[in-house]
C-alpha cells in the first residue's frame, strides 16, 4: 500500500482500482502516518508551515431546498430563521479585517431574498470597503448568468461541494429537482467564469461506498479546483438522516491526506465539522495536510440558528473570539497562521517555498 502512497505523491493520480485499494486500508495506522509524512512533505513545499484563516459570515438560514441531511432544509420548521442585514454584514467585515482576517466567507442557504441585485451591490461595498481582501461566495446553485454578475461585481471564489459524483447516491440524498449532473455544470460554468472554485464531499455520508469516494477523487482531479472541502457527515436531528451513525474521523482525514498529494497546491480546510466531531480535530486536519481554517465572524446571536448538523461548535477557540487560542493550538504543532488573502497559487508559477 505505500507504494501506491508513492506513486500518488509522483503521479498526482491513480487509477479508480488503486484508489479503492488505498481507501480500504484507511484504518491501518502505520499507513495513515506515512501518508500524513508524505502530504506534509508535499503541503510544507508549496506553503511552508503557513495556515490561512477565512472570517466566515453565515448571512442567512434560509433555503429553498429540501436536502435530505441538512438541518436548514426548507421543511424544517423547528428553527429560527434570520438574515443578517447589509449593515450588520459590513460590521462582522469590520470586525474581521481588525482581527487580520483578509478573505471574507459569505455563506448561507439557497435564500431567494438576496438576488442579484442584492448581491453584487453587498460585494461592491465590501471591495470597496476593504480592497485588499478576497470574498468567496458559498450560497448553492444558480445559473451560469447569476455566477457572471457575481464574478463581474468583485467576487473572487465560490464554494460549491458536489456531495457526491454518483447520480444515483446523490439522489438519494436530495429531493428530485436537484441533480448531480446541474451541481456538476454549475462548477464548470464557475470555473470557467474565472472563479477560484472549490468543491468538494461529505465523509460517511448515507449509502456511501468506498467505491463512491473513488469517484469522487477522480472527480476532483478532472475537475482540478482551488480549493477542496471534506468534512465528515453528522446527522441532524429534525432530518430524515437523524438516526444515521456519523461519517468517521478517521476516513475523513486519510482522505485530506490523499486529496493534498493529489491535488499538491490545493487550498484545503480543516473544517468545522471535523472540529465538531474532533476536539483536536482542526489540528489533527492541518498534520493531515490540511492549510485553511475558518474561524466564524458571525453575530454570536446566530450562529446558534445556523445549525447544518447537531451540535455544531458555534462559540469558542473556532470562532473569531477564540482566535489568540486558535493561533496558540497551531502553534503548538508548528505552524502558524498568516495574515494574507491566501490566494489559490497557480502551479505552473509556484515556487517551492
Amino acid at each position: 500500500m505505500k507504494s501506491l502512497i508513492d506513486q500518488l505523491e509522483q503521479e498526482q493520480a491513480l487509477s479508480r482500482e488503486n484508489w479503492i485499494r488505498l481507501l480500504t486500508n484507511h484504518a491501518n495506522l502505520d499507513l495513515s502516518e506515512y501518508l500524513f509524512a508524505r502530504a506534509r512533505r508535499v503541503q510544507n513545499r508549496y506553503f511552508g508551515h503557513d495556515i490561512y484563516i477565512r472570517g466566515l459570515i453565515e448571512f442567512t438560514n434560509y433555503c429553498k431546498n429540501n436536502c435530505y441531511y441538512c438541518g436548514i432544509r426548507r421543511d424544517h420548521s423547528n428553527m429560527h430563521r434570520y438574515r443578517l442585514d447589509k449593515e450588520t454584514i459590513l460590521s462582522c467585515c469590520s470586525t474581521g479585517y481588525a482581527l487580520g482576517f483578509r478573505t471574507f466567507v459569505l455563506q448561507g442557504g439557497e435564500d431567494p431574498y438576496f438576488t442579484d441585485e442584492c448581491l453584487t451591490d453587498l460585494i461592491r461595498t465590501i471591495k470597496g470597503d476593504y480592497p485588499d481582501c478576497a470574498i468567496t461566495l458559498s450560497i448553492g446553485e444558480r445559473d451560469r448568468k447569476s455566477y457572471q454578475l457575481l464574478f463581474d461585481a468583485g467576487a473572487d471564489r465560490y464554494l460549491l461541494r458536489h456531495e457526491t459524483f454518483d447520480s444515483e447516491h446523490y439522489a438519494s440524498l436530495h429531493p428530485a429537482e436537484l441533480s448531480a449532473a446541474n451541481r456538476q455544470q454549475c462548477l464548470l460554468d464557475l470555473k470557467a467564469i474565472g472563479f477560484q472554485t472549490g468543491s468538494g464531499f461529505m465523509v460517511g455520508s448515507p449509502g456511501q461506498s468506498l467505491e463512491n469516494i473513488a469517484d469522487d477523487l477522480l472527480f476532483l482531479k478532472r475537475l482540478n479546483p482551488h480549493m477542496v472541502g471534506i468534512g465528515p457527515f453528522i446527522p441532524h436531528q429534525d432530518t430524515p438522516f437523524r438516526d444515521y451513525p456519523a461519517g468517521p474521523v478517521p476516513l475523513t482525514l486519510f482522505l485530506l491526506g490523499l486529496v493534498r498529494l493529489m491535488l499538491p497546491t490545493v487550498l484545503l480546510p480543516a473544517t468545522t465539522a471535523l472540529g465538531t466531531m474532533d476536539p483536536n480535530g482542526r489540528e489533527k486536519g492541518i498534520l493531515a495536510g490540511a492549510n485553511v481554517v475558518m474561524p466564524n465572524l458571525s453575530p454570536l446571536s446566530v450562529r446558534k440558528d445556523y445549525a447544518l448538523y447537531d451540535n455544531k461548535i458555534c462559540t469558542g477557540e473556532e470562532a473569531a473570539e477564540g482566535l489568540l487560542n486558535l493561533k496558540k493550538r497551531i502553534q503548538k504543532i508548528g505552524y502558524q497562521i498568516v495574515i494574507a488573502r491566501g490566494d489559490a497559487p497557480e502551479t505552473s508559477s509556484l515556487e517551492p517555498k
